[in-house]
């Protein structure tokens, strides 16, 4: 049994999907470990560490063409993925609602793909949640780049020649990104505030010593999965109104509101910017999914009514050696319940709960019912 790692094709990310580490955890289970050459530079892992574990440095045709299991962080080619094996297994962050095109070559291809983004959440799968994992450090790398970026400090600072006022901080949605984002801004001394439509936030927002930003209206926020859903109109003007008013306080703004499978709620308008004093910073962790912000551009940098627009989504990739870390053991510990050791083979458990929510494609067809053509 192989396991091949390839490295990442998508400019600018740095992450790899097998660390040295990870692989000597997964080869207990009887898989031999391949990875691309030069797969884990961006991560600071050279060839000669994964050599060190006792991992294969293959060419990326070898490694496609002869794996029984493919583990990548983004989506893959489909050219890449027609060279696999019928019946190989792919898994990685494989943005199940993007090009539908690239989701039925998967499904062409034979293989058998799983998704992490469909990986339930349920307390037998949260050391395989990669989208939190990796959510964790975008939330923490948003909260840096937003303060490399500030010409000012941080902290309150109380000098001989005066004093200089803390930062202030708002973060828009408190899942895993947003709460990481509030721990890290109030680690650096900023005075934080988090807006979030889901009432069962507060307590969490509050914990980490932030305050919680009230949007008086008895429509509750709780979505399936503990995501948020989308809000009323009513809700969404009230929303507005009290967001305005917070911007004008604000100096960082961190957005990390996002619905699977739509496009991200767009919050703060172009005009919204008006208020906000110049020098202002605002990271949106959610320009790739269509922005939480009016202007905001997927991996460009904007300036807009004196504040500037952050779109790097793949936050991620800046601290990419502890992101690959993490999700290289979300990977193994996916992977390792569908290795029956004993007899050194592949068997997958078809009708576990997390096989199948997370199974995209398989036997020639699209499976998951969130990609049937009636949803599409």
């Amino acid at each position: 049994m192989l396991l091949f790692a390839p490295r990442e094709r998508v400019p600018g990310e740095h992450r790899v999907a097998m660390t040295p580490d990870a692989a000597k955890r997964i080869s207990q289970t009887g898989l031999e470990i391949a990875v691309e050459a030069g797969a884990g530079v961006g991560a600071a892992f050279s060839d000669h560490a994964y050599e060190e574990a006792d991992v294969r440095i293959v060419a990326a045709d070898d490694g496609w063409a002869t794996a029984d299991i493919v583990v990548c962080v983004r989506p893959p080619a489909a050219e890449d993925v027609a060279r696999m094996r019928e019946g190989a297994l792919l898994l990685g962050l494989l943005d199940p609602h993007g090009d539908r095109a690239r989701i039925d070559a998967y499904a062409a291809a034979g293989v058998s793909a799983f998704s992490f983004e469909f990986v339930p959440r349920i307390s037998r799968a949260q050391g395989m949640d990669a989208l939190s994992s990796q959510a964790n450090l975008a939330g923490y790398a948003a909260v840096i780049h937003a303060a490399s970026r500030f010409r000012r400090a941080f902290p309150m600072m109380v000098t001989a020649a005066g004093t200089v006022a803390p930062a202030r901080a708002l973060i828009l949605g408190a899942g895993v990104a947003g709460l990481q984002a509030i721990a890290t801004a109030r680690r650096l001394g900023a005075v934080v505030s988090a807006i979030d439509v889901r009432d069962a936030a507060r307590e969490q927002v509050e914990s980490l010593g932030a305050t919680f930003v009230t949007v008086e209206s008895e429509e509750k926020g709780e979505g399936a999965g503990g995501y948020a859903k989308e809000m009323s109109e009513d809700y969404q003007r009230r929303q507005a109104a009290k967001l305005r008013d917070t911007l004008a306080r604000s100096d960082i703004v961190i957005t990390t509101a996002q619905i699977p499978g739509r496009a991200a709620p767009r919050l703060i308008l172009a005009d919204m910017l008006q208020s906000m004093k110049p020098g202002s910073i605002i990271v949106d962790l959610a320009a790739s999914s269509g922005g939480n912000v009016e202007g905001s551009k997927p991996g460009e940098t904007v300036e807009a009514s004196g504040v500037l627009i952050i779109g790097h989504s793949d936050l991620p990739s800046a601290v990419s050696q502890d992101a690959s870390n993490l999700y290289a053991r979300n990977a193994v510990n996916f992977l390792t319940p569908l290795i029956d050791a004993e007899n050194k083979r592949i068997a997958v458990p078809w009708d576990d709960e997390i096989v199948q929510g997370a199974l995209i494609t398989r036997d020639g067809a699209v499976t998951h019912p969130q990609l049937s053509p009636k949803d599409e």
